[in-house]
């Protein structure tokens, strides 16, 4: 069951973000976003995948042979949570260094991100993951409409916000990889 939790804080995580990074990419750099075109956001997606593909059938399975899938999951929380507070940063770039740190942090994001929810196969996990992946999309945009119209603000503004609270979320998804929310079976097999 807590492995189950865990998995759908994760999930929620994923799916805010998802619906939160395509909205960014094409908001005005005045709000800042990317000013990236719908077919800008596909390249991008697009090379995400390959290089998913490629962590998934090369250097996932060696990294959890060596360090076990826990130990990944809190490295990729971490990480996570580094990447996306660079994000308001990178807006501000441009040209060639834009394209390649926006494409190397959406693979970074995207390598990081599906490995968790290797293993939950089990029916109410998925049923309780899909109800995550419902409210993600709904949350990330009202979030991302609301730190729209907070471009000023003197803490945090507009898409600091965003990342900031997309950062809450992973966080308490780490915590909860710890004793004693996440309860490992006696015989230590995940």
């Amino acid at each position: 069951m807590s492995s189950i939790i865990v998995d759908c804080v994760f999930q929620l995580h994923d799916m805010a973000y998802a619906e939160i990074f395509p909205l960014w990419a094409v908001s005005p750099k005045k709000y800042g976003g990317l000013s990236y075109s719908s077919a800008d956001i596909g390249k991008v997606l697009t090379i995400s995948g390959f290089g998913l593909l490629f962590f998934q059938l090369f250097l996932y399975p060696l990294l959890e042979r060596h360090v076990g899938p826990i130990l990944v999951s809190r490295m990729g929380a971490v990480a996570t949570i580094a990447l996306l507070s660079s994000y308001p940063f990178i807006a501000k770039l441009s040209g060639l260094t834009l394209t390649l740190l926006i494409d190397s942090a959406s693979v970074l994001k995207n390598v990081i991100a599906t490995q968790r929810q290797r293993g939950s196969a089990i029916g109410i996990s998925m049923s309780v993951m899909s109800l995550f992946k419902a409210l993600g999309p709904a949350g990330g945009g009202s979030l991302f409409s609301w730190a729209q119209n907070r471009q000023n603000a003197s803490f945090l503004p507009g898409d600091h916000m965003v990342f900031f609270i997309l950062n809450v979320v992973q966080v308490i998804a780490l915590i909860i990889t710890f004793k004693p929310c996440l309860v490992l079976p006696e015989d230590n097999v995940l």
